[in-house]
């Protein structure tokens, strides 16, 4: 057996560099580069591979290994998780760091492949800087952590486990059913061992992701449950997007004219004027798409999670007789509600349901005109909000009317967190497909400017913006420096409302006056953060930081700031300053949140109560 001799950080580098992917006969490469942050726990290791032979996979420099995180989920949703980045951190908190993004990943289904560094292998220098030790069991280190948001988690303690670990990672991560976080822990003494790996182990892999097919008995009780139903309508989730069914789920609707309500991860499966277009669906939905899914008798949910958002926390769907028909690859999704399950690939189902129930000669029971009406009904809603001026300024669903109609319509926008992703998901007008990119399976602050950093990797020639609330860009916006670094311009919208306003829209909605949620100064009598608002310049910040920066107040202004940030060659950030509270509310939905039972509030009272009942009337699935 022919072998090489390379450190157990070399081998891996040269293994991850010849893995590629292949769907429908078309191959790619499947890791396309290192996000890294270098500490004593990896730069001896991964980091002098790297230097030394990088075998082909470009590195970039994080600078906060969260946020590099981020911004390697954000490539990999983007190219529907055929390409990704892998992410190196030294030990403890670097590593750490990474947990929440593991989590981002592993919930939306999305491959995230994490190289923390870890303590020695030997342990003879123990305890090294940053261990922790656990009295009780030694073999746990910082990254145990990763256990509970990773799809396989394995720490390689000699060099020769890596051949192992490498290719059930690689199982996982291009598994459409299975993928997620996958965290390899390397001590950073193995790192640099060496060991004569067999040559065959580098040879180029080809993973191909193989598309599951309906079988015959799941395609005939998917056609017997939609022949018996007049009202169904279609959820689009993300796994439309990922198994490249957009055409197919086109064609699906408009064979049997169902209206198309989609998810967050769905949105723009469909451009917003197709006709059978009802707009998001859920808490954060249209008031079209809600209206007829709590009159649907049948829900064909496609590459979904059904999740409390989409659902109205099981209150939505309200006909007696709904049925549930879950189309999704994985077992585990398909199940929930009570479905009957369609375990297959998106694409080849909804192909295979139409040629069957076009076979039968099938189509739903809708009056003429209906579907039309409600989506004609609900697009002057969104002309009214787009065009809704205030006397003391500029609303948030105006600034979002003005930006939709300036940017380009194969642009990319970015969100994850706060009222922007409601007012998104129910207002934003797609004309293209993946040009709608939201995190909001996990709804993590601080994705936004990260994640617009990795779609930019990925659509290298479109424009990228991030739509960011005032919180959530000051929780997380290192990867603005990574754009400027790498000449990968992103645009950030910075919508300033004074503070975590979505949170306190959801106090104030459930009885509470407002309690610690805006960016105010304390008040010198009452002790609580009730003074002024803080005065925080957030373009002269972006200045400092080497990026373009412009500031708005009014729509004119907005305007011209969106046209001269077109023109700019760097990344840029426009501070919108926008009056709180003026965003959209909820249509025909509920979102079930735990509210006091006992409180001195007589309002907070009445809203437990006002849950209670809803509780009460939403399914117990």
């Amino acid at each position: 057996m022919k072998t090489v001799r390379l450190t157990m950080a070399q081998a891996l580098l040269k293994f991850l560099n010849n893995q590629y992917v292949s769907i429908d006969g078309e191959e790619r490469k499947f890791v396309r580069g290192v996000f890294g942050i270098f500490g004593h726990g990896n730069v001896t290791g991964i980091g002098q591979a790297l230097e030394d032979d990088p075998h082909g996979l470009p590195y970039f420099q994080g600078k906060n290994e969260q946020g590099m995180a981020h911004a390697a989920i954000a490539y990999a949703k983007q190219k529907n998780r055929l390409e990704i980045f892998a992410c190196t951190t030294s030990i403890g908190p670097g590593a750490l760091n990474m947990v929440t993004a593991a989590a981002v990943a592993t919930v939306n289904r999305i491959p995230l492949l994490l190289l923390p560094g870890d303590v020695f292998a030997c342990r003879q220098p123990d305890p090294v800087l940053q261990q922790i030790e656990d009295p009780t069991d030694y073999t746990v280190t910082a990254n145990d952590a990763f256990k509970p948001v990773s799809r396989y988690w394995d720490r390689i303690e000699r060099p020769e486990q890596l051949m192992t670990a490498a290719l059930h990672a690689m199982r996982v991560l291009t598994d459409p059913a299975e993928t997620g976080t996958v965290t390899l822990c390397l001590p950073q003494d193995v790192q640099a061992e060496a060991y004569d790996y067999p040559v065959s182990f580098f040879d180029k892999r080809v993973h191909v992701i193989e598309r599951r097919p309906l079988t015959a008995a799941a395609r005939e009780r998917a056609v017997n449950l939609i022949r018996r139903k007049k009202r169904p309508i279609l959820i689009a989730g993300g796994g439309v997007h990922y198994s490249l069914a957009l055409k197919e789920l086109a064609a699906f609707a408009e064979a049997f004219h169902i209206p198309v309500a989609e998810t967050q991860a769905g949105k723009s499966a469909l451009p917003h004027d197709h006709p059978l277009n009802v707009g998001g669906i859920g808490v954060t939905g249209s008031r079209a798409a809600n209206l007829l899914a709590k009159e649907a008798d049948l829900v064909i949910a496609v590459g979904t999670r059904l999740t409390d958002f989409t659902t109205s926390s099981k209150w939505l769907f309200q006909n007696p007789d709904v049925e549930i028909l879950s189309i999704n690859v994985s077992p585990f999704d398909a199940v929930k509600l009570d479905a009957t399950p369609a375990v297959a690939d998106a694409k080849e189902a909804l192909a295979a349901l139409t040629d069957a129930l076009r076979a039968v000669g099938y189509r739903s029971g809708y009056a003429e005109g209906e579907i039309r009406r409600l989506k004609a009904q609900w697009d002057d809603e969104v002309d009214r909000l787009y065009a809704w001026e205030h006397p003391d300024g500029l609303t948030q669903t105006r600034a979002l009317g003005v930006i939709n109609e300036a940017l380009d319509e194969d642009a990319i926008i970015v969100a994850a967190a706060g009222g922007l992703p409601g007012d998104l998901h129910r207002l934003w007008r797609c004309r293209k497909p993946k040009t709608y990119h939201l995190e909001y399976g996990f709804s993590c602050m601080g994705y936004e400017v990260c994640g617009a950093l990795g779609v930019k990797m990925a659509e290298p020639d479109r424009e990228v913006y991030a739509l960011v609330g005032d919180g959530s860009y000051l929780m997380l916006h290192s990867e603005l420096v990574t754009s400027l670094q790498e000449g990968l311009k992103i645009t950030v919208l910075l919508f300033d409302n004074g503070g975590y306003q979505c949170i306190h829209g959801l106090q104030k909605a459930h009885g509470s006056r407002g309690f610690g949620n805006e960016f105010r100064l304390r008040d010198a009598e009452t002790g609580r953060l009730t003074g002024p608002y803080l005065a925080i310049d957030y373009a002269q910040h972006a200045r400092a930081l080497g990026a373009k920066a412009y500031t708005a107040r009014t729509t004119d202004e907005l305007r011209e700031a969106l046209e001269r940030a077109k023109g700019e060659t760097v990344s840029t950030l426009i501070h919108i300053h926008v009056l709180p509270e003026t965003g959209t509310g909820a249509y025909e939905a509920w979102w079930r949140v735990g509210v006091a039972e006992a409180s001195d509030n007589p309002h907070v009272c009445a809203a437990h109560e006002a849950m209670r009942r809803r509780v009460d009337e939403a399914r117990r699935w």
